[in-house]
């Protein structure tokens, strides 16, 4: 057993360049488990800068200066994000608040329609089920409730924690879109000698990241405006709101469907009940779901989606419990960083000139 760990060690790391891309992915690994909170403005700016440096790239193509397109890019950016948040957020706020307001109410008359079930289904379902079901939903929200209390406080260092965000991640982000040249070749002059493996696992993450998050901010804005649309179409109360959630579900890849289906079915059965109304939001929703999921994402990632959902949601579950949001949201990326690691230990070193047998003496004849 030992020889066959020390035969496998060898022929694995004897490359200097497989060591070299292991010991950096352990420091990184290390360094966003142990100082995460503290990075984490960093990693949302990189997160932006990523986003935008594809239009500042197609402006430069027009014939715009580096300098320039990195200015219109962000300007634009900035507008749009103040229009949003003069417009959007206030009114998702009020949906919100009516929304928890309303909660007992729904919850109440929700029990009522699925008391009704055993006489719907008798020999299916008992009112004993829906009593336990109910019982536990019951205690769940009871303990959110008093968990959203008891943190209440510490909620107020989140807002200042905020307001910093609104300050430096921007200004990171200017920077980042301006001097991106420059910051690459100071990483770059950083990193060690053998760093072959290193820039073949970069080349290809690096491409993936860009499409993968501007992907990302795509889908978000689709599935979004087409759930408001959907939704406004049957009246449904807190359209915005619910097609805010169901935006950034896509965050998640395949749980976060799972979960925002609940609020929408909440608010859909307290509003409609057990009507054909109900059943066209829901197979409304279900239809942008199964659209996002077989048409859309394909669309937008092709070569991430070449993974096994099954690889994909032990990415969300492992990288989501080890860095929380920047876990889950990178969960994609993260699970392709394995596997481009993986194929570049396993790819043969190449053979250096030097080791090569040397030519044959010229002849004097």
């Amino acid at each position: 057993m030992w020889d066959y760990l020390k035969a496998w060690y060898q022929r694995k790391f004897s490359d200097p360049d497989a060591i070299t891309l292991f010991l950096l992915i352990a420091a990184l690994f290390l360094l966003i488990l142990f100082f995460g909170n503290l990075l984490a403005p960093i990693l949302v700016a990189v997160a932006l800068a990523y986003l935008l440096d594809w239009p500042v790239q197609r402006l430069q193509n027009m014939g715009f200066g580096h300098t320039l397109a990195a200015v219109i890019v962000f300007t634009l950016f900035i507008a749009l994000n103040v229009l949003l948040i003069l417009f959007l957020v206030p009114v998702i706020w009020q949906q919100s608040v009516a929304l928890v307001s309303e909660l007992p109410e729904m919850f109440s008359e929700v029990r009522k329609l699925l008391n009704q079930l055993p006489e719907l289904f008798p020999g299916y379902i008992s009112e004993t089920n829906i009593h336990q079901m109910m019982d536990t939903i019951n205690q769940r929200a009871i303990a959110f409730g008093e968990t959203l209390i008891s943190q209440s406080l510490s909620r107020l260092i989140g807002i200042m924690a905020l307001l910093i965000y609104l300050i430096v991640v921007p200004l990171l982000v200017f920077f980042m879109l301006k001097d991106k040249r420059e910051l690459l070749g100071h990483l770059s002059r950083s990193l060690p000698a053998n760093r072959r493996l290193i820039s073949q696992v970069s080349d290809e993450m690096n491409l993936q990241i860009m499409n993968y998050i501007r992907g990302k901010a795509i889908e978000v804005v689709i599935v979004g405006g087409i759930t408001y649309i959907g939704f406004a179409l049957f009246d449904l109360r807190y359209a915005a709101l619910l097609a805010v959630l169901v935006g950034f579900s896509v965050l998640i890849p395949y749980i976060g469907a799972a979960v925002v289906t609940l609020p929408v079915a909440l608010v859909g059965l307290f509003q409609f009940g057990w009507s054909a109304m109900f059943a066209y939001v829901m197979i409304t929703y279900l239809i942008i779901q199964a659209l996002d999921g077989n048409l859309l994402v394909p669309l937008l990632f092709s070569e991430a989606v070449s993974l096994n959902p099954v690889y994909i949601i032990a990415a969300v579950l492992i990288f989501g419990g080890l860095w929380g949001f920047w876990g889950v949201f990178f969960a994609i990326p993260l699970a392709s960083l394995v596997k481009a690691v993986i194929t570049a230990l396993s790819t043969p070193t190449p053979v250096s000139p030097a080791a090569e047998d040397p030519p044959a003496p010229l002849s004097k004849n």
